[in-house]
């Protein structure tokens, strides 16, 4: 299974947003920067076979924007295990749901994903590992995906991911 970590874009300021925070949505420029970060993707040869996003607004417009990129479009499905506030473990046990040759885009948020990613690399979450807005980061398993069975194949900010696109 590869497994693509994606952060959602750039979204209004916590300040700024009148709303409740899960409602919170992307700006003009976050939309624009996950555009070309997901034509990034593309240009690597990603093409998901599943698309999972956090229930959080910013987060399912991103998954949406990426799914618009994609030669193909397998269905978005909404999961709680993306929430930033569900227990990382809770995203490995769905992701072991899934086939073993699955390519599956997670679209979640900080700091949920790198603490997956730390999981799925060491064993544990690590300090040091940020995913920035709109960046992404692939993960391979070879069978079932246990903590310290990943093998990071790349990670990169969405600086490197646009100017691959």
């Amino acid at each position: 299974m590869d497994c693509l970590l994606f952060r959602h874009g750039i979204a209004c300021d916590r300040e700024d947003w009148r709303g409740n925070d899960r409602d919170r949505p992307l700006t003009d420029k976050g939309m624009l920067r996950t555009r070309q970060s997901s034509k990034g993707v593309v240009t690597l040869g990603l093409i998901p076979t599943h698309i999972l996003s956090s229930p959080l607004a910013r987060a399912q417009e991103t998954a949406k924007i990426v799914k618009s990129v994609l030669p193909s479009t397998p269905p978005l499905r909404i999961c709680h295990e993306l929430n930033p506030e569900v227990a990382p473990r809770a995203l490995i046990s769905l992701l072991n749901t899934l086939p073993s040759d699955a390519i599956v885009l997670c679209v979640g948020h900080e700091p949920h994903l790198s603490a997956v990613a730390g999981i799925l690399l060491t064993g544990k979450p690590c300090t040091g590992l940020s995913l920035k807005k709109a960046g992404a980061c692939l993960l391979h398993f070879e069978g079932s995906v246990r903590p310290a069975r990943g093998r990071l194949e790349w990670w990169l900010t969405a600086s490197q991911l646009r100017a691959l696109a």
